[in-house]
């Protein structure tokens, strides 16, 4: 089982960055696909999911209206399209896989906010 995460990096107050996870070893369709992320000094915490069932979606209040999470079964792979990006956002992103026992995590991507 691989979750490879891609798209960090450096970007000013306001831009935007697309996080990728690409999913290998298991059956990508039947997971729950979440992202997470965690600031220096802080807890984990939960900040997108992607249901396998019906397209839902959640997000955590404080990415409400500025970050999209999606997933392409057909690549495998699970998107955060973050928008109006904040230094607050600033923290390693992790992706996570969950379909009963099973909980995956990648090795997560750096998402620095600075001017």
């Amino acid at each position: 089982v691989q979750l490879v995460e891609s798209g960090g990096g450096l970007v000013q107050p306001g831009g935007s960055l697309r996080l990728s996870c690409a999913a290998s070893g298991f059956t990508f369709s039947r997971y729950s696909m979440r992202w997470y992320r965690q600031a220096p000094g802080k807890e984990r915490e939960l900040v997108a999911v992607s249901s396998s069932v019906g397209g839902r979606t959640n997000y955590a209040d404080f990415v409400k209206e500025r970050f999209t999470i999606s997933r392409d079964n057909a690549k495998n792979t699970v998107y955060l399209q973050m928008n109006s990006l904040k230094p607050e956002d600033t923290a390693v992103y992790y992706c996570n896989a969950r379909f009963g026992p099973d909980d995956y995590w990648g090795q997560g991507t750096q998402v620095t906010v600075s001017s």
